[in-house]
């Protein structure tokens, strides 16, 4: 990676910043505390049928999906779309963030400041709203970017084509720093972007496994 061709660097979120993996098993706590208590299923069914509802239009690349996902979510449940909405907030939003400090990946601050004093610009593009998320993780972006802003949930490129532009910048000079090939990499080849995919089991120079890992020596170390 030349970093003195990057101007945009440009984060998913979940799964990128934080351990998705460590944070689901503490909430899978929590939400099977809560069914067991209440005696009702309905919190997981709309969970997973959420989930599920996500992914599928996600691959089909549906524009305008939030008012499409709660409509579908709540047939398939047998609840209201109001009340979708409602154990989403709850379960998905809001009280996962108590929990992201925790789960942040190690050196993931280090390189947004190595980011800012390299002159680079920070960008986020997230499939949820993310602004609350970044403040519970203790980070900072210039430029936010969700699907809900874009109206469409990556793979698509929207997203990034959005915050490319917000930002300025250019596709040959945009880096997209996300954990699913399957989205976030071909958003960014859709989009004409470089891009780097944190995962355990690395292989090529498109991959990483930590946050100070070689290809970041250079912004790490200014």
């Amino acid at each position: 990676m030349d970093w003195d061709t990057v101007d945009l660097v440009v984060f998913d979120v979940d799964g990128t910043l934080y351990d998705q993996r460590r944070l689901r098993i503490r909430m899978a706590r929590e939400l099977v505390t809560h069914t067991l208590l209440r005696c009702d299923l309905t919190a997981m069914r709309v969970l997973r049928t959420f989930r599920n509802r996500r992914e599928a239009l996600a691959e089909a690349g549906a524009e305008d999906f939030e008012a499409r996902l709660l409509r579908e979510t709540a047939t398939a449940t047998g609840v209201t779309p109001a009340a979708v909405e409602a154990i989403v907030a709850e379960w998905i939003l809001r009280r996962p963030l108590r929990h992201l400090r925790a789960c942040r990946y190690p050196a993931v601050d280090d390189l947004f400041a190595g980011l800012v004093r390299a002159g680079k610009t920070v960008g986020i593009l997230s499939d949820y709203p993310a602004r609350d998320k970044l403040l519970a993780l203790g980070l900072e972006a210039t430029f936010v970017v969700t699907a809900g802003d874009a109206g469409r949930l990556k793979p698509h490129p929207q997203g990034l084509l959005t915050v490319m532009a917000q930002a300025g910048a250019s596709p040959a000079r945009t880096l997209l720093i996300g954990d699913r090939p399957e989205r976030d990499g071909i958003a960014a080849q859709r989009a004409g972007t470089r891009f780097l995919i944190r995962t355990a089991q690395t292989a090529g120079d498109t991959t990483f496994a930590r946050f100070d890992a070689p290809v970041f020596a250079p912004v790490l170390a200014v």
